[in-house]
């Protein structure tokens, strides 16, 4: 079960929610500090006194950077930043983890005014957050330069099942496969069985489980490498997990100006650690249970370690029968945390829970852009008591419409939970939730992609380039692409669309974008440099989202790209092709096959088309009648031919375009 997710401006989405009352909202500032020296920080602070209860408890970490001088580094290194709940009776638990990112000040996302905000769900150690206690935050850099920021909020209400006890199972850092110690191969004799008996009203038990590998040997293992463990309760096996993260080159802080895009073990650079729930079947109240975790075997030479903490919950039966929970906005949404989805045109995204003991069949959902009106959608699915969804909402023609403003910070969109499975849900206070958002850029009308493929191919011996590009509308139908395309090769583009939403995409099959600063490390590999540009039809650049083109992270973006836009309206129509405005193009180039001949710029077409080869040469003559009109090409052989447009109704009037015909 994933407890832990991103929210940007959580006091307006959460407390400030269509549902939620005045005053049931309570802020406790803990540690703000800056991060010094290796090791702990601590801070004393006051919870709220015991009496009222919460339908969630978030932790807001903000991570920052500030000019350390004199260490070489300020916040360029990827640190395991631990952070702990450490109460008067003398408990301390591992409340969240995160990794700090290679955030050098030249890197495009992380100057030295940047800020990450990880939030996490704590709500189930709210039976110990009260009165006194103290925050540590173990840093584990050995260089300097990130400040930390820790808030609770403490949203009341009643909460999804009351805890009914917490126990602590194992904490450390232990060596995997190192046979040089006493504990030879065999990381298991940390992490024996727990004995413990259930309290009273329990109902579900389930294991937290937080693990980071690090360290190198000559597997480069634990950080690169891959192994599962098992949880095992009363001697047999529940639960499997493979410790790994796949999806580090999509992460969204990127670029960044260190290896960003390596996959790990169950972690990133800029990432939150994510923590695994393991079920724990048939644990009840009085039950008497042995819980362990065992590790695959493997031998190691030293260096491969895990990070753990194992924590043991008793929760009581669900406190609502039929209850779902909007829990995020993904998009439209200015979160830094969902930054590639954003900004969007068309479909709106939202996540949902089921918070309740019921399974839900059909979610209807209310949702829309202040000032405008809204819509309903009902998603309709299976989720289970706890299992939780994304859920794409049908097109929202308002976000075409504002797309191509200026942004401003007072722009909101709403979604709002109205019924489950067909009548109001149990708990009002988590149905709605807003987001504030940035309008998605509007495209000219033609505009240019102009696309570098660099020397990498999809295998060894292979002439095809592993970097691919696709323009989607919102029925996900290809518009336009180049993909199997040749290694170290320029292709020309123009892009013509009818009015709507599109999205383009640049996919990367190595995860190493077109270009990136180690392939050019000492000694260099050989990687050349590739490039994308968006283009007007004067060659003017088209700023894309967070796309760098230039200087040391120029298309630098891992495994892929996305960049939603709209076209507002088909080109401006003037009479005459000696007009200033007037315009041909023909696309795509190169070509095979067809060509589709547009011209822009003028009510109506009347003319012919000429091709001549690079001799000069007349090949062909076509009769067009339509600003935008298909020409067969079968017949060309490979070469550069001029196209050129001579309208009737414009003595001397023509438009000339040039293409690569390509068999």
């Amino acid at each position: 079960m994933k407890r832990f997710f991103y929210l940007i401006g959580l006091a307006t989405c959460l407390a400030n929610s269509a549902f939620a009352m005045p005053g049931d909202t309570t802020w406790v500032q803990a540690t703000n500090t800056q991060f010094t020296h290796y090791g702990n920080f601590d801070t004393t602070i006051a919870f709220p006194t015991p009496g009222a209860t919460y339908r969630r408890v978030y932790m807001i970490f903000t991570l920052g950077k500030y000019v350390c001088g004199g260490s070489g580094y300020c916040g360029d290194w990827d640190y395991t930043v631990t952070n702990y709940l450490m109460t008067p009776g003398g408990d301390s638990y591992e409340i969240s983890r995160l990794i700090t990112p290679y955030a050098g000040a030249g890197a495009p996302r992380t100057p030295w005014t940047w800020k990450q905000h990880y939030v996490y769900d704590v709500t189930d150690y709210q039976k110990i957050m009260h009165d006194s206690a103290t925050i540590r935050v173990n840093y584990s850099g050995y260089s300097w330069g990130f400040t930390g920021d820790i808030k609770f909020m403490f949203i009341e209400g009643t909460p999804d099942r009351d805890v009914k006890g917490i126990k602590k199972l194992w904490s450390g850092y232990w060596a995997y496969g190192d046979t040089t110690h006493s504990d030879s191969n065999n990381i298991n004799v940390h992490l024996a069985p727990r004995l413990d008996t259930a309290p009273a009203m329990t109902q579900f038990a389930e294991m937290k489980f937080t693990v980071t590998g690090h360290g190198s040997d000559a597997n480069y293992c634990n950080e690169f490498c891959a192994h599962n463990y098992s949880v095992v309760l009363n001697g047999g096996v529940v639960d499997n997990y493979l410790v790994w993260r796949s999806d580090c080159g999509m992460n969204e802080l990127s670029p960044q100006s260190g290896t960003w895009i390596y996959e790990r073990a169950n972690w990133c650079p800029g990432s939150g650690v994510l923590s695994k729930h393991h079920k724990l079947p048939g644990v009840v109240e009085g039950s008497y249970s042995a819980v362990s975790v065992q590790f695959d075997p493997y031998i190691s030479n030293g260096g491969a370690g895990y990070g753990i903490e194992g924590q043991l919950f008793y929760y009581g039966g669900f406190n609502k029968a039929l209850d779902a929970s909007m829990d995020q906005i993904i998009a439209p949404n200015r979160d830094e945390n969902h930054f590639r989805e954003n900004p969007i045109c068309g479909n709106p995204v939202v996540h949902i829970k089921n918070t309740g003991a019921t399974t839900i069949d059909s979610v209807a959902i209310q949702y829309g852009v202040a000032g405008f009106p809204t819509t309903t959608y009902t998603w309709v699915g299976t989720l289970a008591a706890l299992e939780e969804t994304d859920v794409t909402l049908p097109a929202l023609p308002v976000l075409d419409t504002i797309s191509g403003l200026t942004p401003v910070d007072t722009t909101y969109f709403t979604a709002t939970i109205l019924t489950v499975n067909g009548v109001p849900d149990n708990d009002r206070t988590n149905d709605s939730m807003r987001s504030q958002f940035i309008a998605s850029p509007a495209f000219p009308n033609p505009f240019k992609i102009v696309f570098t493929t660099n020397n990498e191919s999809i295998a060894t011996g292979s002439n095809i380039s592993e970097t691919s590009w696709f323009i989607f509308n919102l029925d996900n139908t290809i518009m336009y692409g180049r993909a199997n395309v040749n290694i170290s090769t320029v292709y020309n583009d123009t892009i013509a669309l009818p009015p709507g939403c599109y999205r383009l995409v640049v996919t990367d099959s190595s995860c190493d974008g077109l270009q990136w600063w180690v392939h050019h490390a000492s000694p260099p590999d050989g990687v050349t440099d590739g490039s994308l540009s968006v283009r007007r039809m004067n060659n003017f650049s088209i700023p894309m989202n967070g796309y760098v083109t230039s200087g040391t992270f120029n298309n630098d973006f891992g495994c892929g790209y996305s960049q939603y836009f709209t076209i507002k309206d088909y080109p401006t129509a003037i009479n005459y092709v000696n007009s200033t405005k007037a315009g041909i193009e023909v696309y795509p180039n190169p070509a095979s096959k067809e060509v589709t001949l547009q011209l822009y710029g003028m009510d109506v077409a009347d003319g012919a088309l000429r091709i001549t080869d690079a001799m000069g040469r007349e090949v062909r003559e076509v009769k067009v009648s339509s600003t935008n009109q298909k020409i067969n090409i079968e017949g060309l052989s490979t070469g550069v031919y001029t196209f050129t447009y001579y309208d009737n109704e414009t003595p001397g009037g023509k438009l000339t375009a040039r293409i690569l015909v390509q068999k």
